[in-house]
């Protein structure tokens, strides 16, 4: 049995490996998947597979490119979600921001530097034509501490995803001024490159597991019990899950694309979110199943 360590947010875009992990379908094909949740999200995961502790992550690829061109010796293998994040633009509810044009030199809170959030953020003020050079920003850690951060003045507005956020948002905890779509598909595989040369055969068998159990939910995503699951699991209301499926395409196994990756890494440059760009060889590995 080979044993591999796997991470992502506790956010219900994960689901579908939880699923899998509590049916045994990782175990009937020889690997045993213990996973990890990581609430700081991408930038504490980039750090997992730098260290070692995760062998896989599913994280967000604008911040995995990032660190990989930082020297993350660890490579994407495969399109996770190909449709875009929606990121929601949040201010506490008390405030006195109503308009994006009220955040123009604000601080933005942000889980960590190199995150979803802090790269979004950049996306953001790009957008709105703001200058990123003289952007502030207030390390929170994870969804906890934006909502601190925000109610005490810390910080004056926060992006995360907009479903995880919308109980916030029906409570009054938050007040959502925006949305912000990623430019690009949201979420991806990487792994370590040392546990792709030694464990080829495990990484290709999670890799069909996955896929199979994404095949499952596109095809009968619309059905009641896999909405009941996903609002149960993640304190969702079942009419914002519809919402989200509907906008959501998950990648059922299609290899990645080199050419996807490339542009994705010359917009991150365009936005001056990386210094220099690499070999594509050093951020993709292409599996074919």
């Amino acid at each position: 049995m080979t044993e591999l360590t796997i991470g992502g947010v506790p956010e219900h875009f994960n689901l579908p490996w939880h699923l899998a992990i509590d049916n045994n379908e990782f175990t009937k094909e020889g690997v045993s998947l213990n996973w990890r949740d990581f609430p700081g999200g991408t930038g504490a995961m980039c750090k997992g597979l730098r260290d070692g502790s995760l062998d896989i992550a599913v994280l967000l690829t604008e911040g995995i490119i990032k660190d990989i061109t930082n020297g993350n010796k660890s490579k994407i293998v495969q399109t996770y979600v190909n449709s875009p994040l929606l990121w929601g633009v949040h201010v506490a509810a008390e405030s006195n921001y109503f308009d994006m044009s009220d955040l123009t030199g604000k601080i933005a809170a942000i889980s960590r530097y190199d995150s979803g959030s802090h790269l979004l953020a950049i996306v953001n003020a790009k957008n709105n034509g703001w200058d990123t050079n003289k952007m502030e920003f207030e390390v929170v850690q994870n969804l906890n501490g934006g909502i601190d951060a925000l109610t005490n003045g810390a910080a004056d507005y926060f992006l995360w995803e907009h479903f995880t956020t919308k109980p916030l948002v029906d409570n009054g905890t938050f007040r959502r001024i925006e949305n912000c779509p990623s430019p690009w598909p949201c979420f991806v595989i990487a792994v370590r490159n040392e546990v792709l040369e030694q464990e080829p055969d495990a990484i290709e068998k999670v890799l069909r597991v996955i896929n199979n159990g994404l095949k499952k939910l596109s095809t009968f995503a619309k059905k009641e019990r896999y909405i009941d699951l996903f609002a149960q699991q993640y304190n969702l209301e079942r009419e914002d899950v519809k919402n989200w499926l509907i906008i959501t395409e998950w990648n059922q196994g299609k290899p990645i694309s080199r050419s996807l990756i490339k542009s994705i890494q010359n917009k991150l440059f365009d936005l001056n979110v990386i210094e220099s760009s690499i070999d594509i060889d050093k951020l993709v590995k292409k599996i074919y199943l």
